[in-house]
């Protein structure tokens, strides 16, 4: 059994979360070159760390031993979500799971189709005639706001705009407890960030509670009948559902989509043509640009990682931007390669873990898949698109959500289109 490299460093002076939430990717890869090897240990949150760099390490830790790595209990997500399918562990996490998979197979993912068809067709309109939108990511996230609001609370924007704009601050407001300091403090003139977003939690709450309270349709419906733990797991899980974190997730992903194809006619043509290499293109993207960072487990006993040592008490992060570089796994891994997907990568796609991987992955994957596809064909059957200017700096921020640093200015152009509704891209 080796050791692992690295320090966990002494309690408060050897902490190293500033340098990892600075700028994770750099942290990593300067871990990876100086230890030569893809786990690590340094102190994160306080706490002694390991790095998980590698895919055999990332599946080890959360499928063969997803019952010795747990979720954290006093993670900031329980406290702003509640327990939930994401934020429980052991029998609670799995009947959970149980009682809530069937609202996103089947017949429950079926129905949707229409609705998502027809708010990507809407939005992705305006889009294209607009030319050149001020922020491809922000037009995105609006596009993936209306997807959830519409199809897990039955509030639709064209048809309840004061209702649909009030969710929408709230859920901002909310995500922001997510990415501030855990201090809930309340002044004369002021409010910290959590106590806002604890605020915004309250009203949501409110919200969601006379949905399932008075609605009887779709998914809000079905959910309210489920055989669930208590009273509230069906509020806190509609709070989940309903939170910025899918429409973030969806314009990170849409947004590298489009920049991985600004300019490639041929690439666009190809993959308007054939799903299958649509779908390796999307693999590709989620890839080199997973919309989120990671996640983080707690060591429930002594156990080994990638042949290492992990003692009880440790945290454990899995880095998804570099298990999904791993060279061992993927030749040329900082390369744009779809076809990688059909060669030695084919059925691999177990690989990848932008949403989670084994039994707890993101519950949700096969809708947010159906989300992207869509939007996805729409944008290669009805635009061209290229950057304008070509040349940009478009180096990533990876926190809280992978995008640009800079948002990128992307001219589109409507296919099929007249002289007279042609997009003014000078």
């Amino acid at each position: 059994m080796a050791k692992l490299a690295g320090s966990a460093g002494v309690p408060v002076l050897g902490d190293k979360s500033l340098d990892f939430y600075r700028d994770p990717v750099t942290f990593c890869r300067q871990r990876i070159e100086k230890h030569r090897g893809r786990v690590f240990q340094c102190r994160v949150l306080n706490r002694p760390t390991v790095f998980i760099c590698s895919v055999r390490g990332m599946r080890e830790l959360l499928c063969e031993k997803s019952n010795t790595f747990l979720k954290d209990p006093t993670d900031l997500m329980t406290n702003m979500y509640g327990d939930t399918v994401v934020t429980t562990n052991g029998e609670e996490a799995y009947l959970l799971r149980l009682s809530l998979t069937t609202l996103f197979t089947g017949s429950g993912l079926k129905s949707s189709n229409d609705y998502i068809t027809s708010v990507c067709e809407r939005h992705l309109k305006d889009l294209s005639l607009s030319g050149r939108p001020p922020c491809l990511y922000s037009a995105f996230k609006r596009l993936g706001t209306e997807l959830v609001l519409g199809l897990f609370l039955n509030v639709r924007a064209e048809e309840q705009p004061q209702l649909f704009q009030e969710i929408m601050q709230l859920c901002t407001q909310h995500w922001h407890g997510l990415i501030s300091a855990p201090v809930n403090l309340k002044v004369p003139l002021w409010s910290s960030g959590f106590s806002n977003a604890l605020d915004a939690r309250d009203r949501l709450m409110d919200i969601i509670k006379d949905k399932l309270k008075n609605d009887t349709q779709g998914f809000v419906g079905s959910l309210g009948s489920l055989p669930l733990p208590d009273s509230s797991s069906a509020s806190q899980h509609l709070l989940l559902f309903i939170s910025a974190l899918i429409p973030k997730a969806l314009a990170s992903l849409l947004t590298s989509f489009t920049l991985a194809l600004s300019g490639n006619e041929q690439q666009r043509r190809r993959a308007a043509e054939d799903p299958d290499y649509l779908r390796r293109v999307q693999l590709e993207v989620q890839r080199l640009w997973p919309p989120f960072i990671g996640g983080r487990r707690i060591a429930d006993q002594d156990s080994t990682l990638a042949g290492f040592h992990v003692p009880k008490g440790y945290g454990v992060i899995y880095i998804s931007h570099s298990v999904h570089r791993d060279p061992e796994v993927f030749d040329q891994p900082d390369n744009f390669l779809p076809e990688r997907w059909s060669g030695r990568n084919a059925g691999q796609e177990h690989v990848l873990c932008s949403f989670g991987n084994g039994p707890r992955n993101c519950i949700g994957t096969k809708l947010t898949d159906v989300f992207l596809k869509e939007a996805c064909m729409y944008l290669l059957k009805n635009c061209d698109w290229c950057l304008d200017p070509p040349s940009q700096d478009l180096e990533y921020k990876w926190l809280p959500v992978s995008r640009p640093a800079n948002p990128p200015a992307i001219s589109f152009t409507r296919l099929h289109a007249t002289g007279s509704d042609r997009s003014d891209t000078s």
